[in-house]
């Protein structure tokens, strides 16, 4: 499968970028307007707190799930039974921040959300007329007013040879939000299931802005925008001694708002919740 990345500042882009989401569940952008020096610099200075013992101070809470996910406590994939060999960080406006990094995760939120409004509307804009007719409320507004967006800064720490057997940094999944956007991440691997059942990889050259269909835009469309199932691979070699930095922002839309005539936001990402926990 082909991944084609989009001229971000091209005339055709918006067309190009959704006939290339509707294809393949996956948008490929360059030229965006998200500072590289603010992503490098928010990889960096993360790295250096997954790195301390920090970190801990920033539990979990099991509630609101905002903070520090150790591997412990990691995710483990629907229709899997082991553990993603990673820990993250959960931002939301709301939620607890550390005071061991600058502000630039959160600066990055407020752009990246900014930008992704405006994916948004291309979304909507180039839909076919049946498929715009699915939708309750223009895409864009279904995100005004919401506090549940996640930026989750994700680290993939080395392989030490100890992993579970048949654990992977991140197992085949699709993302429950509306969409994804992720800035390329600092090492490759992340890699996309195509219609034909073969994996390819994703661009990751530096300064690519990868964007993903979530399961909520899926649902809201009717299918028109598939949720892609995707993964991020174990390294081998000289690469597994490495770290690998993520930055995924969920699109999370108000709980009211409603997908389809089955779901409102709220009563899908419950049962998905219900489907993660194994119960339900």
């Amino acid at each position: 499968m082909h991944l084609p990345v989009v001229d971000f500042q091209s005339p055709s882009a918006a067309q190009e970028f959704c006939t290339s989401l509707h294809t393949t569940g996956f948008g490929v952008l360059k030229n965006h307007p998200l500072q590289q020096s603010l992503v490098e610099g928010i990889y960096a200075e993360w790295l250096a707190f997954f790195q301390s013992d920090a970190k801990a101070q920033y539990a979990q809470d099991p509630v609101k799930f905002d903070g520090y996910f150790s591997p412990a406590v990691s995710e483990t994939a629907k229709n899997h039974t082991k553990k993603d060999v990673k820990e993250f960080f959960h931002i939301y406006p709301w939620g607890r921040y550390p005071a061991e990094v600058s502000d630039a995760a959160r600066r990055y939120y407020t752009e990246a959300s900014a930008l992704a409004a405006t994916l948004l509307g291309w979304v909507e804009a180039h839909s076919p007329a049946e498929v715009q007719a699915r939708y309750s409320m223009p895409l864009p507004r279904m995100l005004d007013g919401s506090d549940h967006t996640l930026l989750r800064v994700l680290h993939y720490p080395p392989l030490t040879g100890q992993e579970e057997p048949g654990a992977v940094r991140a197992a085949a999944h699709g993302d429950i939000n509306l969409l994804t956007i992720l800035p390329a991440a600092t090492e490759p691997g992340l890699q996309v299931l195509g219609q034909d059942q073969q994996w390819s990889d994703v661009p990751c050259d530096f300064g690519l802005l990868i964007v993903n269909i979530g399961d909520m835009l899926e649902e809201a469309s009717g299918g028109y925008y598939p949720s892609t199932v995707h993964r991020v691979l174990n390294p081998v070699g000289e690469a597994a001694k490495k770290s690998r930095i993520s930055l995924p922002l969920f699109l999370h839309p108000r709980r009211e708002v409603v997908l389809s005539a089955r779901h409102t936001v709220g009563s899908y990402f419950d049962e998905r919740m219900r489907e993660l926990r194994g119960v339900g």
